[in-house]
């Protein structure tokens, strides 16, 4: 590798994400966030460059990014500004993957003290130094955007209050001020020391929440969601998500994505023995559908494929659950709760989505019941640990892994214990298929009130999974 001119500017970045696997090779995109005006040196490789273009521009700062591709069954390396970084790579063979959601807080997140906020960045960081990882999954909530709707007249007082038909100067003021806001979340968010070092060394790859939007999308009221106010947060939103999760901008996305319009951002992404299916959940959400056509055509077509080893689907809610129906009810009758009704309308267990969910887990079945599949569904959203197990026939299980709130502090233990009580009920949306929330191995509830991130291991042609919880440490890894 050569040598190149530094930058001394406060640059973010490099965070490196995965565009896509093929032909042998991991095709990445390193995303830079610069002051304005700042020159940027090359990524250097081995016998080339890639120098960083511009992708997006704001008032102070330009969003950058690099291309190239690295062997992906191997170690490798590049270097930027004078550093070297190292990449695992092995996904033909051994493999680490992190999984970790809940980056942030819905209420004052960018001013916590950092060493408390990203205690559980810096114990992965430490773990990748020990035992490298491959890959680091997001499942959802990178940024809690809650707040980027304050300080403009027309989202001061989102969603309660909204003006109807807003004039269209207005409307252009507020996306542009969303922009900016969401810049701020996200690169609050990536500039953190624990965050950008681990990100600028292992492959990212990213599925959004509602709180990457705004708390609640999707299972709001329509005449908030479908409002211009609505539809201009959505927008600023979105792009946002492509820019700062994804590395890109409409027209280039990356060839993973099922839907190269973007009318929904479900992804896939292949590799020897091993597929990860993220579909879209908030796109095309609605108060009575999770996915609309484009995302229920990409998870028939992976029901369709045959594919040999297995496959990680991505469901930023919980695929499998309690029965949340009950709570749902007693919260609608109850007005002082009526304001967690949106809350449990995210969930797959929501009453408004049981068709939904049903269609969901046959399809899953129907993926695992090709020779030589197994399938395995990882989740966050709900700020606690755990896992569950549906019965697939022939043998078979589907095993539910969550892990949520690796910056968010944990909910009471109190509601740990509530949830853990409801499981006891059980369910089965699908006659025969009986779901059971099961406990991680050395606890003694079935779910954990503290912070968390998921390891996945693959040893030969064998799987299993730790959850690395914050006060109770790893847990003894789960077969699947």
């Amino acid at each position: 590798m050569s040598s190149s001119t530094r930058t001394t500017s406060p640059v973010t970045g490099p965070i490196l994400i995965l565009d896509d696997l093929r032909d042998g090779r991991m095709h990445l995109a390193a995303l830079f966030i610069a002051p304005k005006g700042t020159a940027l040196p090359p990524v250097e490789l081995d016998g080339g460059e890639a120098q960083p273009a511009p992708l997006a521009e704001y008032s102070t700062h330009t969003v950058l990014r690099a291309r190239f591709s690295l062997p992906a069954g191997c170690p490798t390396a590049y270097q930027w500004n004078g550093t070297r970084f190292e990449l695992a790579g092995g996904f033909g063979g051994d493999l680490r993957i992190a999984f970790a959601s809940c980056n942030g807080e819905e209420h004052g997140d960018l001013d916590r003290d950092g060493d408390e906020r990203n205690a559980m960045w810096a114990r992965m960081g430490a773990e990748h130094r020990a035992a490298p990882f491959s890959l680091l999954l997001h499942g959802g909530d990178q940024v809690y955007a809650d707040e980027v709707t304050g300080g403009h007249p027309l989202s001061q007082d989102w969603p309660e209050r909204i003006p109807r038909d807003p004039a269209q100067e207005g409307l252009v003021s507020l996306h542009r001020h969303l922009r900016e806001r969401f810049l701020q979340r996200y690169l609050a968010a990536y500039s953190t020391p624990e965050f950008a070092w681990i990100a600028a060394r292992v492959p990212s790859l990213m599925q959004w929440d509602d709180h990457d939007i705004c708390d609640g999308w999707g299972s709001l009221r329509r005449s908030r969601t479908y409002s211009p106010v609505g539809q201009t947060l959505f927008a600023a939103a979105r792009e946002a998500a492509l820019l700062f999760q994804h590395g890109c901008a409409d027209g280039d996305l990356p060839a993973r994505f099922a839907d190269p319009e973007g009318t929904h951002l479900g992804w896939r992404v292949e590799a020897p023995g091993l597929r990860l299916l993220a579909p879209d959940l908030r796109s095309e959400r609605s108060r009575r559908r999770v996915m609309a056509r484009g995302g229920w055509r990409m998870m028939r077509a992976a029901a369709e494929q045959r594919f040999a080893g297995r496959s990680l689907i991505l469901s930023s809610v919980p695929l499998l659950g309690p029965r949340l129906s009950l709570l749902e009810l007693l919260m609608v009758l109850t007005p002082r709760m009526q304001k967690y009704e949106d809350d449990l309308r995210d969930q797959w267990q929501s009453r408004a989505h049981r068709a939904s969910w049903r269609r969901m887990l046959r399809l899953t079945r129907d993926i695992a019941a090709h020779d030589g599949q197994q399938v395995t569904a990882i989740s966050g959203e709900i700020h606690l640990a755990t896992r569950g197990e549906m019965a697939l026939g022939g043998g078979k299980v589907l095993h539910q892994l969550v892990a949520s709130g690796i910056a968010h502090r944990a909910p009471p233990r109190a509601w740990a214990r509530v949830l853990g009580l409801l499981s006891w009920l059980g369910d089965a949306p699908l006659a025969g298929h009986p779901i059971r929330i099961r406990k991680i191995p050395g606890q003694a509830g079935r779910y954990v009130a503290e912070r968390n991130y998921l390891i996945l291991e693959r040893q030969g042609a064998d799987w299993s999974a730790s959850w690395e919880l914050e006060t109770s440490g790893r847990s003894a890894p789960l077969p699947l």
